[in-house]
């Protein structure tokens, strides 16, 4: 169980929050994780009990079916999948994707898919990356032409999460190609749009409960009022977004690195060599001291991020610190506690071994590590 002693975050009714989040996840996930990483793909099930349980997309304003509260819920919800052991595409949908249509989304937009995100009934997936476009998003060569009164939308994207089972992708496109970045838009696609396909869900080495897909657009045709937001000013809006997209990604590092933690200590200390335990061994105490600093100062940092969050005061170079440090220390921790289960931890029948795997992203997507150095760079 994640140990939440003495963080100051939180508030009382926050950890009830988050005790009834954990019995869910017992009951309607764990159960479910060897499935679903050799399916590829969570069951749309499992989605609905989550809109049952509210746990999916806190923060949508009451009059859309949601329940109005603030991003702690989120990190609650974001923290305890994380350290089940689970990477389901919930994240994505609550921490991500809703945000663009509360913040930019039409009224009737609001009214037509807010309250079917909250319930599981509409799964969604963001489209930015393509073959050829990554963290540069000014790179998208997707576009969406004016005919009339709708738009053309023709293009390739892929790593999408979610992408097998979404019915809604905001999808990010050039609607002005000469325009660079300043010509980006946001648009909403409905899956069952004529033109539009899904292809293979990827072949990962991590992650795999996490539908990861191609998507292709072939002339797809959609009303200009799904534009979310103004038009050309999809980049801008990208950009807003970021620090909570990256926050996000930092919170489940650190509830990973803890529970890789928390699973080195448990084996060390029932595994025995050479007539005592591996834990008792100097390096092995040494090794997980190291990291319980490493962890302790971790917690402290997402907490602090949390709390700026809040405030509407956390910097875009804040978040991009916060995605590299606490993504470099989940690889770090996952690796050493991999390590201290020797052969063990290279069996799939152990935790640490899809702990290990599912790290290996987190210092890739949302922006590489290397971008992240460079966000900060910039600052100096």
């Amino acid at each position: 169980m994640l140990q939440t002693t003495g963080r100051t975050v939180y508030d009382a009714d926050m950890e009830l929050f988050r005790d009834q989040v954990r019995k869910f996840y017992e009951k309607a996930l764990i159960p479910n994780l060897d499935r679903w990483e050799e399916d590829g793909l969570v069951d749309r099930d499992f989605w609905l009990a989550c809109g049952e349980a509210g746990i999916l997309c806190p923060q949508v304003p009451t009059e859309y079916g949601g329940l109005g509260l603030d991003y702690r819920y989120n990190a609650i919800i974001g923290e305890e999948l994380t350290y089940a052991g689970s990477s389901a595409g919930i994240t994505l949908q609550s921490d991500i994707v809703v945000d663009y249509i509360i913040n930019y989304g039409s009224e009737e937009q609001k009214k037509k898919w807010l309250p079917g995100m909250v319930s599981g009934e509409v799964i969604t997936a963001i489209a930015m990356t393509e073959p050829g476009a990554g963290s540069d998003l000014q790179g998208v060569r997707t576009t969406a032409k004016r005919d009339g009164n709708h738009y053309v939308i023709s293009g390739s994207k892929t790593y999408i999460t979610n992408g097998q089972n979404a019915d809604l992708i905001v999808v990010v496109a050039k609607t002005d190609p000469d325009k660079g970045a300043k010509g980006t838009s946001l648009i909403l696609v409905e899956a069952d749009r004529a033109g539009f396909k899904r292809g293979r869900n990827l072949d990962k080495i991590g992650q795999n409960s996490a539908d990861t897909s191609e998507l292709f657009f072939e002339d797809v045709r959609v009303p200009i009022t799904n534009c979310l937001g103004d038009e050309n000013m999809g980049f801008i809006y990208l950009m807003s977004q970021l620090p909570q997209e990256r926050l996000q990604i930092a919170i489940a590092a650190q509830a990973g690195a803890q529970r890789a933690f928390d699973e080195a200590v448990k084996f060390t200390k029932e595994r025995k060599a050479f007539k005592q335990t591996v834990f008792d061994f100097q390096n092995t105490r040494f090794t997980l001291g190291a990291l319980k600093a490493k962890l302790q100062a971790g917690w402290a940092h997402a907490d602090w991020c949390l709390a700026r969050h809040l405030k509407g005061e956390l910097t875009a170079a804040e978040a991009s610190a916060a995605k590299l440090f606490h993504t470099e220390l989940q690889w770090e921790v996952c690796d050493a506690a991999l390590q201290l289960h020797g052969g063990a931890g290279y069996m799939n029948e152990y935790p640490i071994a899809r702990l290990w795997r599912d790290a290996r992203v987190q210092r890739i997507y949302g922006g590489t590590s290397e971008i992240m150095k460079e966000v900060v760079a910039r600052t100096l």
